[in-house]
């Protein structure tokens, strides 16, 4: 049974591998020259015209923070989309309840103002 997962463990560490290779060999191996110019903040092309550092309203972050939620919610719709013939009546309960968690959480976003967008 656990002979199953080696591949996976192989893939797993092959990738994770090939990640710290790929980040630690331009850091170890390329030229450092700083200069003013490469270190000065890119703005298409352009002389920055403004301070780099502006607030964002926060309204930005609660809008992202809530379209990953309901992204996560679709990736786990597609699984059970998959299976449902095979879970019964016993899969379309629990999905039904776990879309009425994620309902009641809309509604909530939605009466405290996280879906406005004036």
């Amino acid at each position: 049974m656990l002979a199953d997962y080696v591949p996976i463990l192989i893939m797993l560490f092959l990738s994770t591998a090939l990640a710290v290779i790929a980040l630690l060999f331009p850091t170890l191996l390329g030229p450092k020259r700083p200069t003013p110019t490469k270190l000065e903040p890119y703005e298409s092309g352009l002389r920055p015209f403004s301070l780099p550092r502006r607030r964002f309203p926060v309204h930005y972050y609660m809008v992202a923070i809530l379209f990953v939620l309901f992204d996560i919610e679709v990736l786990f719709l597609y699984p059970w989309a998959v299976l449902l013939r095979r879970l019964r009546w016993f899969g379309i309960l629990e999905m039904a309840v776990f879309l009425g968690i994620l309902l009641i959480g809309y509604i909530y976003a939605w009466r405290k103002g996280g879906l406005d967008w004036l």
